[in-house]
């Protein structure tokens, strides 16, 4: 009887466990342990990872193309499964979003470029990209951003965190015509995803070494919406008296950020918030060729562009900044334990920023993204 409940014990602490083992061996709790590293029975006879990889729309493509030829100058053990999903180019489909999901239950990681989202209803509310993430529940999307050295911007030294939950708020796809020209869109918030990604900010800071947590709200107009948000967040900072918690509005915080940057350490925030301080703060810094970002769920983790942008007036020219994406690729490969490649690629790109030599338009400079991509290739320690 002792053996059986002890047997239970240990699988309910391993349910626990896999339930918020979300990304990179977080293990700032004993409810967050580092996922299995899954790999395909190909790949693990290779000795390689098999990452999943959507190009997405715009300038997507290109940037892919530059980290399969930065990936394979540095021998980077990764076997890329390439689906193409896009409502804009009319390669969108259940079949496609299935087969993507698929890949992703196998390979467990994805390198994604931005899933454009046209603006037209054709019958269905929620895109591509939303239903996605919903399908792989990928709640947590972390934007870090930071100055790099040697790129001078208004505001330098920079080092925060934006994480916003991204499977409900205000994208959560529910509207309807009420009456002749009355639209009611809802705002959908709940208390265990509030909860859930309140504890995962915490979590994060907690395991980074970061000091404080500002929850970003409007809860003095939405009381009820945005205040289960805020309640939530404030039940889960008692948690963590070693972490300073505060809150701000969103406007308010919006003018902070211009004004002084340097007061944030960690954010957390509803999904539209999330969304457009994601691009504010990436201005700080650059703009959206520069930022890496990521999402999580529970049992996978999707690297991405920090600010999600096709930049489509730029396809063909050779003029988009592949920085953000090998950057979210070096990310990618320290959450498959592959430090040594991580470490090189992200080395490379920042040597190639520092020297000032190579840089993209979009930095003041005038090389293309391929003078860039085999800048990075030369910078390569190897």
């Amino acid at each position: 009887m002792a053996a059986l409940s002890a047997g239970r014990a240990a699988a309910g602490c391993l349910l626990r466990a896999r339930s918020f083992g979300a990304w990179r061996g977080l293990r700032a709790s004993a409810a967050l342990q580092q996922i299995p590293r899954a790999k395909s029975e190909n790949a693990k006879s290779e000795g390689t990872f098999q990452v999943t990889m959507l190009p997405g729309d715009g300038v997507g493509p290109e940037l892919m193309h530059a980290v399969k030829e930065v990936f394979k100058a540095a021998s980077v053990p990764v076997v890329f499964d390439e689906h193409h999903l896009s409502e804009v180019q009319n390669m969108a489909s259940e079949e496609k979003l299935d087969q993507v999901v698929d890949s992703m239950k196998e390979s467990k990681v994805a390198l994604i470029g931005k899933i454009h989202t046209p603006m037209e209803y054709k019958g269905e509310l929620a895109s591509y990209d939303m239903r996605l993430r919903r399908k792989l529940d990928l709640f947590a999307n972390v934007v870090h951003v930071k100055s790099l050295p040697g790129y001078k911007t208004r505001h330098n030294n920079l080092d925060l965190v934006i994480i916003r939950e991204q499977t409900e708020g205000e994208y959560s796809s529910l509207e309807h015509e009420s009456a002749k020209g009355v639209i009611e869109c809802l705002k959908i918030i709940t208390r265990a995803k509030s909860q859930r990604i309140a504890k995962f900010a915490f979590d994060y800071a907690t395991k980074k070494g970061r000091s404080k947590v500002t929850a970003v709200h409007k809860a003095n107009i939405m009381k009820l919406g945005d205040g289960l948000f805020l309640q939530c967040c404030e039940e889960v900072a008692e948690l963590y008296p070693k972490i300073k918690f505060d809150t701000m509005i969103i406007d308010n915080c919006c003018m902070q950020l211009v004004q002084n940057p340097y007061q944030f350490d960690v954010l957390v925030m509803p999904n539209l918030y999330g969304n457009i301080i994601d691009n504010l703060a990436a201005g700080l810094v650059g703009g959206a060729g520069v930022v890496p970002g990521e999402s999580y769920s529970a049992e996978y983790a999707v690297f991405e562009m920090g600010a999600r942008h096709p930049f489509a007036q730029a396809v063909g020219r050779n003029i988009a900044n592949p920085t953000a994406m090998l950057l979210s690729a070096a990310n990618m490969l320290r959450h498959l334990n592959l430090e040594f490649h991580s470490n090189l690629i992200a080395d490379a790109v920042k040597k190639v920023i520092k020297v000032g030599k190579v840089r993209t338009a979009d930095m003041g400079g005038y090389a293309t993204s391929l003078d860039f991509t085999q800048a990075v290739i030369a910078a390569l320690d190897v």
